[in-house]
């Protein structure tokens, strides 16, 4: 009897079935939600590089008269400015930021570009685009532990109380991150930043133009001054210069070419860093570039504010001699 039932189910079943492909019907299915728009959503615009939110929070928090917007091809960046303290200025530092610094980094760049005008120096820091190995554009899941909404917190400055307000909205001429950008593609955004901060600096008519470098920034410094002979720039600093990867050649190959005054400033304490400036001044005494000086610091990192003032007199008196040698080689 359960036989003859179970039979009889399974006849009505097809039967049912013909009938609904003999009306031109479907069976009924499920939904599928992997084909819903939800799923569509999930591929979400590209949001900017952090360097561009970083410099927003930046702007947020800095004097409006420090802050200048400069082009670079088809991308705007912000650099900051401070004019010199003194009524005829010495010359224009330009600051170069090492791989994922800001224009006002605590360590070196942000001293430096606080401290130098109080030596007669104007200074102007570039936002430089996120490190090459970080151009993928940020996602919710990527953003910083203590991010919220569009865009991360500032990063911490020493006496530096926290914007009460959100950053302001991306400007509209900036460019998102690149999601594949091959070491030729930001090596030419890099470099036209740095022209685009020599361009500006050029409109002061300064007496002196000098790029300085911390971190990978030292690389770029190098590496412009490589490929622009012609340049106005006849000295650069290096403050614990790094080679970015994958960029070649290395610093002991690049700098020994340079023909300008070179101050390569590096820490003692630190063992590859000392290595690597060993290196240096080996490569320099094989080309007898007499105008390179390397100057060894001692790292403090008890005592970060005495480890700043360290490298700002430190740089300072690297400048006075520049300076003093200034009229001696414009001499026919």
């Amino acid at each position: 009897m359960a036989r003859r039932h179970a039979t009889t189910t399974a006849l009505f079943l097809a039967l049912l079935l013909g009938a609904q492909l003999a009306c031109g019907e479907e069976p009924s299915k499920q939904p599928d939600t992997a084909s819903t728009p939800a799923a569509v959503s999930s591929e979400r615009a590209a949001l900017p590089e952090r360097s561009q939110a970083e410099a927003l929070a930046l702007q947020e928090r800095l004097p409006q008269g420090e802050q200048q917007q400069l082009k670079a091809g088809e991308e705007s960046f912000l650099a900051l400015w401070l004019p010199a303290n003194k009524g005829e200025a010495q010359g224009v530092v330009i600051l170069l930021p090492g791989a994922g610094e800001t224009a006002d980094w605590p360590q070196a760049i942000g001293p430096l570009r606080s401290k130098l005008p109080n030596a007669g120096w104007h200074t102007l820091s570039l936002t430089l685009p996120d490190p090459l190995a970080a151009t993928e554009p940020i996602t919710e899941d990527s953003k910083p532990a203590a991010s919220t909404g569009a865009e991360p917190e500032p990063q911490p400055q020493p006496g530096a109380a926290a914007p009460d307000q959100p950053a302001p909205a991306e400007p509209a001429n900036s460019q998102p991150a690149s999601v594949r950008e091959t070491p030729e593609q930001h090596a030419e955004r890099v470099l036209a930043r740095v022209q685009a901060g020599i361009e500006l600096a050029q409109q002061q008519k300064p007496a002196s133009i000098i790029l300085l470098g911390h971190g990978t920034g030292g690389y770029w410094a190098a590496r412009y001054l490589s490929e622009h002979a012609s340049s106005p720039i006849k000295n650069v600093i290096l403050v614990a210069p790094e080679l970015p990867q994958p960029f070649n050649p290395q610093l002991s190959e690049l700098l020994p070419k340079l023909q300008l005054a070179v101050g390569d400033f590096y820490y003692r304490d630190l063992p590859l860093a000392r290595d690597a400036a060993r290196q240096r001044l080996q490569a320099s005494k094989r080309q007898a570039s007499p105008s390179y000086i390397q100057i060894a610091m001692a790292a403090l990192p008890g005592d970060p504010a005495t480890e700043q003032e360290q490298l700002y007199r430190r740089i300072r008196g690297w400048l006075s001699l520049q300076v003093q040698a200034q009229p001696a080689a414009s001499k026919p």
